[in-house]
């Protein structure tokens, strides 16, 4: 293997820095002092920005638009908005419309995939099943009706389904089969319930009553919802990445101006040792990172285990390593890092929601020690 970046990967990166270089995490009130959500949608103009920089079809082939890249280049450009709590549906439109083109028919490809491109039409995914714990392919139903679908069910907390014109949604088909419907945000039947997020997001419950979905919008491959589930399970580990390294950079700056008996707290033993252990943290959260990003883009091939346990492992390392890193950051701060006049307190509300976002910690190490005893390593 390789760890090495391309230059479209590297060209890609250089690109989303840029893009998010005007943006600042405290663009929107404070979610300690706002009791609903922090705004009614996602930031359009940076949104706006991101398509006018060719980011948003990243992993679009170029007969639709795109840049013919892979889930590496999308968790670097991931990585950059996580450094800014960047408010926008990228990582969830980027994956869906990855598994569209994988999987989508002809219709349903045209249809979509050339708006999705281009920014006009913004795709989301519900993934969190019924209470954020079950399975979300069993929150919801599919059967036959005609020509028809007929979906009926719920799922919680979906990101950024207020602003997105097309959410897709797993269900089960009653015979074990999970399929991936592609419903638009005014289809009849679907209702969306305002939840709010850690971050103070607006999420959305989706009830789904009787809503008919024709057949070209379902994608029935067993491999499609799994796809979607993975891609946004890496997504996640690069946002908290993203998210820690800015919050490490920002404790090194405050503990190297913050002085005590006349001596930068930098300098004392204590702080030092903590800081090592958070950017050693870091490290491994990047390493696990490239590597599942590295299995997905082979399409699982090089490793003694399913691509699955490198994502689990991902997972596993971003949802502790990024606690530990606002922790700790919180208490080298200080009473200053709750100020909800300086950032890191957004950070650590967006580190809470990524760390349990698409299952904590604990719910993937159970999936690692599920795999290893289904593949025993010799």
């Amino acid at each position: 293997m390789d760890f090495t970046f391309t230059e479209e990967q590297q060209a890609a990166a250089e690109a989303a820095a840029a893009v998010f270089a005007d943006t600042a995490p405290d663009g929107v009130p404070s979610p300690a002092l706002v009791p609903g959500a922090v705004a009614d949608d996602f930031d359009r103009a940076l949104w706006s920005r991101l398509a006018g920089a060719d980011l948003l079809g990243l992993v679009l082939a170029e007969e639709h638009g795109g840049a013919g890249l892979g889930a590496t280049a999308l968790c670097l450009v991931l990585r950059e908005a996580g450094r800014v709590l960047a408010r926008v549906p990228l990582l969830e439109h980027c994956a869906t419309a990855a598994v569209l083109q994988a999987h989508a028919g002809p219709e349903l490809a045209a249809a979509l995939l050339p708006g999705a491109g281009t920014g006009r039409l913004v795709l989301t995914a519900a993934a969190h099943g019924r209470t954020g714990h079950d399975p979300a392919e069993l929150a919801v139903t599919a059967r036959r009706d005609g020509a028809d679908w007929v979906l009926d069910g719920m799922q919680t907390a979906v990101p950024w389904a207020h602003g997105a014109d097309w959410t897709a949604v797993p269900a089960h088909t009653g015979g074990g089969t999970a399929v991936l419907a592609l419903v638009p945000r005014g289809a009849p039947g679907l209702v969306l319930a305002d939840q709010f997020s850690t971050s103070g997001e607006k999420l959305a419950e989706l009830t789904l009553n009787g809503v008919r979905v024709p057949e070209a919008h379902l994608l029935r491959a067993p491999q499609a919802w799994e796809r979607l589930r993975r891609l946004l399970t890496l997504g996640t580990c690069a946002l908290a990445l993203g998210a820690g390294s800015a919050v490490l950079g920002m404790t090194s700056r405050y503990t190297s101006q913050r002085e005590q008996f006349g001596f930068p707290v930098a300098t004392f033993q204590a702080v030092a040792v903590q800081a090592a252990d958070r950017y050693i943290d870091l490290r491994a959260m990047e390493a696990v990172l490239w590597q599942a990003a590295w299995r997905l883009d082979a399409d699982g091939a090089g490793g003694p285990l399913p691509a699955a346990g490198d994502l689990a492992v991902a997972k596993v390392w971003a949802s502790e390593g990024v606690r530990r890193i606002v922790q700790t950051a919180q208490h080298l701060h200080g009473g200053f890092g709750a100020d909800t006049g300086y950032p890191l307190h957004r950070y650590h509300a967006w580190a809470k929601q990524l760390e349990l976002q698409l299952g904590p910690a604990a719910a993937h190490e159970e999936e690692l020690g599920d795999l290893l005893a289904a593949h025993p390593l010799s």
